[in-house]
């Protein structure tokens, strides 16, 4: 029972893989509390530096609305009067909605969260579970979600109390001032306000942000189980990779083993390709791959030689080109015969050279013969 209680329980950070299947089905991080801050201050600014300039369009725009003549009324067009009237005001507005827009835009940004996936709009019947929904309405997370809101309401109506009292008698006093001193100083309260609520909303976010990181780690725990799983199909299983291994050796065995030990050289890259080449003066007319392959068979190819004594050198991109270019019981190409033939002599003077410890001959591939490891022009 212990045993089966230590499976199920969720000990282990999620993973890569669980990370990102979570964010294809819509799971991510989010803060709404993070996106309403930062349109709220992003408004703020607006408000301390474009809030003139709207105060002045809106003047512009009542004055220009009431100051007419004859003319204008024997040649009355509202739309024109009416897009007018408008454009004095749309500068500021534009300005507004952009900054507005790009402060929403900038909230999952922030979180890494930028994006459309479409999984989060498919459709979940655990949804529509009238029990789950209660759970997540009376759960942890609904506690968290209501403290939140309480802790806005306590914070946010604290500081509008505060706001009030601490301007009664500025805001009282304004019907016997001048109307243009008035506007100035209701616009200098209102900033005020705009900014504190700002700053406060922020407060929750520095708040919020953390406890969203917290809740989205523990929802994606996994279980030890979970982890070997995944691992087994990331990764693939270790005994069905040891059959596989076994069915190519078996199957290379069949086909092949006679071709590689009649090899005269076997060419490694060193580990992923493996290509063996044949060449006996006087009897072929030039060199020719015998047995080619990559991965498992290229291991194969690599275990026969060492059972036939076949000599293995390592050239990486000599040994991708001669993939690339020729199928087994092809005679090589032209413009790697030069390549090949430095390393056929080494071989058939393998002897002496080991004798000498005279190092392996360079080699230079034709530029366009060179390929990477998937086959596409190495220039």
């Amino acid at each position: 029972m212990s045993d089966e209680a230590d499976r199920d329980e969720k000990t282990e950070a999620p993973t890569p893989k669980r990370k990102q299947d979570a964010v294809k089905k819509g799971d991510v991080l989010q803060s709404r509390e993070l996106g309403t801050a930062l349109v709220v201050v992003a408004g703020a600014i607006w408000v301390a530096m474009a809030g003139p300039l709207m105060i002045g369009a809106l003047e512009e725009m009542l004055t220009d609305a009431l100051t007419f003549d004859a003319g204008a009324v024997r040649n009355f067009d509202p739309a024109t009067v009416a897009f007018e009237l408008i454009g004095i005001v749309l500068v500021p507005l534009i300005i507004l909605f952009a900054v507005t827009m790009a402060a929403s835009i900038a909230a999952p940004a922030v979180l890494g969260s930028l994006g459309f996936r479409s999984g989060a709009f498919a459709f979940k019947a655990n949804k529509m579970n009238p029990m789950k929904g209660l759970k997540r309405m009376f759960g942890m997370h609904g506690v968290i979600e209501l403290a939140k809101s309480l802790a806005k309401v306590i914070l946010l109506g604290s500081i509008g109390v505060w706001l009030l009292l601490d301007q009664a008698n500025a805001l009282i006093g304004l019907t016997s001032r001048d109307i243009n001193a008035a506007l100035g100083d209701v616009g200098e309260t209102f900033t005020l306000a705009v900014l504190v609520m700002a700053f406060a909303l922020a407060l929750i976010a520095l708040i919020d942000v953390p406890t969203q990181i917290l809740q989205r780690q523990g929802r994606l725990r996994m279980t030890k189980q979970e982890v070997k799983e995944e691992h087994k199909q990331t990764e693939g299983s270790p005994e069905l990779k040891a059959a596989i291994r076994r069915k190519q050796h078996e199957v290379l065995a069949a086909s092949a083993r006679a071709a590689v030990q009649d090899a005269t050289v076997i060419l490694t890259n060193p580990t992923h390709f493996a290509v063996a080449l044949r060449y006996r003066p006087g009897s072929d007319p030039a060199p020719f791959v015998v047995a080619r392959g990559k991965g498992a068979t290229a291991d194969a190819i690599r275990e026969l030689a060492k059972e036939a004594g076949v000599p293995m050198l390592s050239y990486p991109q000599l040994t991708r080109a001669l993939y690339f270019t020729a199928r087994a019981g092809q005679v090589i190409r032209e413009d790697l015969y030069l390549a090949v033939a430095t390393i056929l002599a080494f071989v058939f003077n393998l002897d002496a050279a080991l004798a000498s410890d005279t190092p392996q001959p360079k080699v230079d591939v034709p530029t366009g013969a060179r390929f990477d490891e998937k086959g596409r022009p190495d220039i």
